[in-house]
C-alpha cells in the first residue's frame, strides 16, 4: 500500500510560482526603503568586486612591460586600487547580509502574526480536518524556510545578476574574440537551469507536505503516549512512523538530490568554457592581439561570470523550496474564515436566555445530514438536558447553539432573533461553558480561573474556587493561587483540571450555560458537592446539560432524548419514565 508521501507524489501538481512570489514580496513593502538601500549597497559592492580584476590586469601589464620599462609605482598603485576595491566591496557585502537577515526575521514575525491571527478566525471545522502538527509545521518550519530565503537568496540572486552582466560587459571590452570562445557555454547553462527548475519545483512542494505530515503524526503520537504504552502499541507506532519518515526522506531525496546535480553540471560547463578561453587566449597572445594582463583579467572575469551562474542554479533550488513553503502558508491564509457578522448585526448584551430551534437540519458534510428536523424551546432560566447514546448528536446541538457551525436548514433563535442577527463574539460571550475535554493553559491557577473575566479580583476567584470545591486543594499547594500549571495541566489531575474549569465558568457570569459532562472526571463524593454548586450556578440561567449519568438531570425542566440525529422523546423525568420509552430504557440500563 502506498504511504502518505506516495499519495502526495501522485496527486501533487506544480502551482503558479509567480503569484506566490508576488504575495511574498508584499511583506517587504513595509521595509522597501531599507531594502532599496541594501540593494544599492549590494550593487556598489559588486561594482567594487568587478573593478578588482581590471586593476589586476593593469598591474600585470605594468609588471610585464619588459626590462627597463617596469614602472613600480604603477604596479603598486594598481595593486593598492585592487585591494581597496575588494575591501570596500566585502565590507558593503557584510552590512547587506546583516541587514537582509534582520529584515528576513521581521518578515517571518509578520507572517507568523498573520497566520496566528488567521487561525483565530478559522471555524472549528478547519481544526477538525487538519492535524495540529501540520498546522504547527506551517507556522514554524515553513515560515523559517521563507525567512532564510529572504535573508540570503533575494540579495544574492540580484547581486549575481549584476556580477554576470558586469563581467560580460567587461569581457566584451577586453576581447570580443575571447567572448566567442565561451559563447556556446552561456546558452547551454541557461537552458539547463530552466529545464532543471521545471523538474524540481513540484518536488519541493511535495517535500514540504511530507514534512508537515510527519510533524502532524509525531505530535499526535506524543499527545497519546500513555495510550500507546497502555496498549503496548509501540512497535506499530514505530513502524508507522518509519513509513512516514521514509516517505519524507524520499521526498527530500527527490527534491534536493535532483537539485544538487545543477551546481556540478553548471560547474562542468563553466570549466569547458574556461578551457576554451585558455586555448583561444594563447592563440591570440601569440598573434599579438591581446596581452598577458588582458588574458589574466579576462580569465578572472570569466570566473566571476560563471561563478554566479553556478550560484544562481543553487539559489533557484532554495527559492523554489521557499516558494513551496510559502504556498503552504498562503493556503492557510486563504482558508475560508468563520462566517462574518452580517451588516448591522446587533451586540447581544445581557441576554434574557430564551433559546428556540425550529426545523433544524445539519450535517458536517453538506450532503450527509446528521441532525434531522430538530425542534426545541428553552424559556429563560430553564434547564434543558440532552441525553442519548454516544454519537447520537448531542454535542452537535451544542456546536449549533454556540454557532461553531451554521445550520443547513431551519433557524435557531436567542431572545426571538436568529443567531446571525447578533455578532458572533457577543453571542458567545453570553454563554459559559464547561466541557468534558478540559482546557487549561501554562499560567497560574489564578490566571486560569479568571480567564473569562478581565480584571477579576482575588476575592472573586477564591469565591468561585470555593463554590467548585477546589479551594482547599489550591491552598495546600506551595504557592496557592500563584502556582503555575504546566502546559495542558500536566502537573495536576484530570479531576482537578475539571474543577478549575468549573470555577472559571462560575466566575464568568452569563445568562446561558452549557455543561458537557461537566463532572465526568471527578469522584462520586466530589460530584455530589459540585452538583450542589452547579445548581447554584444554574439558578436563573438557561442551562443546557449533556449528561450520561441520568441521575444528575432528574430535575431538568425538559429532557431531550436524541437518537441518530432525531429527538425521539422529550419531557420531564417523571413524564418520560411513565412512557417507558427510550429514556426509560436508558435510565434503567444504568442501574441494572
Amino acid at each position: 500500500m502506498p504511504g502518505p508521501g506516495d499519495r502526495g507524489r501522485e496527486k501533487q501538481k506544480p502551482k503558479a510560482a509567480r503569484k506566490t512570489l508576488r504575495r511574498l514580496l508584499k511583506y517587504l513593502i513595509d521595509y522597501i526603503w531599507i531594502v532599496l538601500l541594501l540593494l544599492l549597497c549590494a550593487f556598489a559592492s559588486n561594482i567594487g568586486n568587478l573593478l578588482g580584476p581590471n586593476f589586476a590586469g593593469k598591474a600585470i601589464n605594468a609588471a610585464s612591460a619588459g626590462e627597463g620599462k617596469v614602472n613600480i609605482d604603477s604596479v603598486m598603485r594598481y595593486g593598492f586600487l585592487m585591494l581597496t576595491a575588494y575591501m570596500v566591496g566585502n565590507i558593503l557585502s557584510f552590512f547587506v547580509n546583516i541587514g537582509m537577515m534582520r529584515i528576513g526575521r521581521k518578515v517571518a514575525r509578520n507572517m507568523r502574526r498573520d497566520v496566528f491571527n488567521k487561525l483565530m478566525e478559522l471555524p472549528v471545522g478547519y481544526f477538525d480536518k487538519h492535524l495540529a502538527g501540520d498546522i504547527i509545521s506551517r507556522v514554524s518550519y515553513d515560515i523559517d524556510v521563507v525567512s532564510t530565503s529572504l535573508s540570503a537568496d533575494v540579495v544574492q540572486i540580484i547581486t549575481s545578476i549584476v556580477t554576470v552582466v558586469g563581467s560580460f560587459v567587461m569581457m566584451c571590452l577586453i576581447s570580443p574574440q575571447l567572448v566567442l570562445c565561451m559563447a556556446f557555454t552561456i546558452p547551454l547553462s541557461i537552458l539547463f537551469t530552466r529545464y532543471m527548475s521545471r523538474k524540481t519545483r513540484p518536488l519541493y512542494r511535495v517535500r514540504s507536505m511530507a514534512y508537515g505530515e510527519m510533524n502532524g503524526f509525531a505530535e499526535e503520537m506524543f499527545t497519546g503516549q500513555k495510550t500507546i504504552l497502555a496498549y503496548a502499541h509501540e512497535d506499530y507506532v514505530c513502524d508507522r512512523f518509519e513509513e512516514i519518515n521514509r516517505n519524507a526522506a524520499e521526498a527530500y531525496r527527490d527534491a534536493d538530490g535532483l537539485g544538487m546535480t545543477m551546481g556540478p553540471t553548471i560547474g562542468m560547463i563553466s570549466n569547458i568554457g574556461l578551457a576554451a578561453i585558455g586555448l583561444g587566449g594563447a592563440v591570440l597572445y601569440m598573434k599579438g592581439i591581446v596581452g598577458i594582463g588582458q588574458i589574466s583579467s579576462f580569465i578572472l572575469y570569466s570566473r566571476k561570470f560563471s561563478g554566479p551562474i553556478n550560484e544562481i542554479s543553487n539559489i533557484i533550488n532554495e527559492i523554489f523550496s521557499a516558494l513551496a513553503a510559502a504556498e503552504r502558508v498562503f493556503q492557510l491564509l486563504d482558508e475560508t474564515e468563520e462566517v462574518k457578522d452580517i451588516e448591522n448585526a446587533e451586540v447581544l448584551e445581557d441576554a434574557k436566555g430564551q433559546v428556540e430551534a425550529k426545523d433544524v437540519y445539519f450535517g458536517y458534510v453538506k450532503n450527509k445530514i446528521i441532525l434531522h428536523d430538530f425542534n426545541m424551546k428553552a424559556e429563560p432560566g430553564q434547564t434543558i438536558a440532552i441525553v442519548g447514546h454516544t454519537g447520537a448528536g448531542k454535542t452537535t446541538i451544542i456546536n449549533l447553539l454556540m454557532r461553531f457551525y451554521d445550520v443547513n436548514e431551519g433557524s435557531i433563535y436567542v431572545d426571538e432573533k436568529t443567531l446571525n442577527a447578533y455578532t458572533l463574539q457577543s453571542l458567545r460571550k453570553n454563554y459559559s461553558m464547561v466541557l468534558q475535554d478540559t482546557w487549561v493553559f501554562n499560567g497560574t491557577i489564578y490566571d486560569n480561573i479568571s480567564y473569562g473575566k478581565e480584571n477579576a479580583t482575588m476575592e472573586e476567584v477564591v469565591a468561585a474556587a470555593k463554590s467548585a470545591h477546589i479551594h482547599n486543594y489550591i491552598m495546600r499547594l506551595p504557592k496557592g493561587y500563584n502556582t503555575v500549571i504546566s502546559e495542558d495541566g500536566g502537573n495536576i489531575s484530570k479531576g482537578q483540571k475539571q474543577l478549575i474549569t468549573i470555577a472559571r465558568a462560575m466566575l464568568y457570569d452569563t445568562s446561558m450555560l452549557i455543561l458537557d459532562e461537566a463532572t465526568s472526571n471527578v469522584d462520586t463524593a466530589t460530584e455530589r458537592k459540585v452538583q450542589k454548586a452547579m445548581r447554584s450556578l444554574m439558578a436563573g440561567k438557561t442551562s443546557f446539560i449533556i449528561a450520561h449519568r441520568l441521575s444528575t438531570i432528574r430535575n431538568a425542566d425538559n429532557i431531550l432524548v436524541v437518537d441518530n440525529g432525531n429527538v425521539v422523546e422529550q419531557g420531564t423525568h417523571d413524564y418520560l419514565m411513565e412512557r417507558k420509552g427510550a429514556y426509560y430504557n436508558l435510565y434503567k440500563s444504568q442501574f441494572e
